[in-house]
């Protein structure tokens, strides 16, 4: 059994802003907070069929359900797109290695939307976003920050249109009492 050095997620995490991270040369990559615009590159998982089970004379039956594997595959599809969508697909796109991980969260974020989710699926969902930077603590274990769009903040906001505002007299209405008090 291996002993000390340093482990994942073992005592707290370095802080790029410390004076000893400075010394060592610790510094997180940036990813612009915009997102990745390039190409995205093929699911690289084979479509799986999604199948239904019921007993039928004390034996378990599976049949393949067509339209639940093809909403599934969609799903993960549209997953795939919007991942490659965030700031994070900046790294992976020069980390081909890391697709296979990708591809394995956004099947398992497909699956843990579904009712065939077990609680081992919504925990490896959260190690397959660890691995991937999807997390604040992912996005430091792999030395990612994402950078702030201190462009956008400097930004006039278009104002946003006044409604009249009436006064509190004009909103209260007159009841006529009934009992002539």
């Amino acid at each position: 059994m291996p002993r000390g050095g340093a482990r994942n997620r073992s005592g707290p995490q370095p802080d790029p802003d410390s004076l000893r991270s400075a010394k060592r040369g610790y510094v997180l990559a940036a990813l612009p907070s915009e997102g990745y615009a390039g190409p995205v590159p093929d699911f690289p998982l084979k479509r799986i069929t999604v199948y239904w089970e019921y007993w039928d004379k004390g034996e378990k039956v599976r049949v393949a359900d067509h339209d639940a594997s093809e909403a599934r595959w969609e799903r993960e599809q549209a997953l795939w797109a919007w991942a490659w969508a965030t700031p994070q697909a900046c790294a992976w796109s020069l980390e081909p290695w890391r697709w296979q991980a990708v591809a394995m969260w956004v099947r398992t974020t497909a699956l843990c939307e579904s009712s065939d989710a077990t609680a081992a699926d919504k925990n490896s969902l959260h190690r397959f976003a660890d691995q991937i930077g999807l997390t604040p603590a992912g996005l430091k274990e792999n030395g990612w920050a994402i950078s702030k769009d201190e462009l956008g903040e400097r930004r006039p906001e278009p104002a946003a249109p006044v409604a009249a505002r009436s006064s509190s007299r004009s909103r209260l209405k007159v009841i006529a009492s009934g009992d002539g008090a």
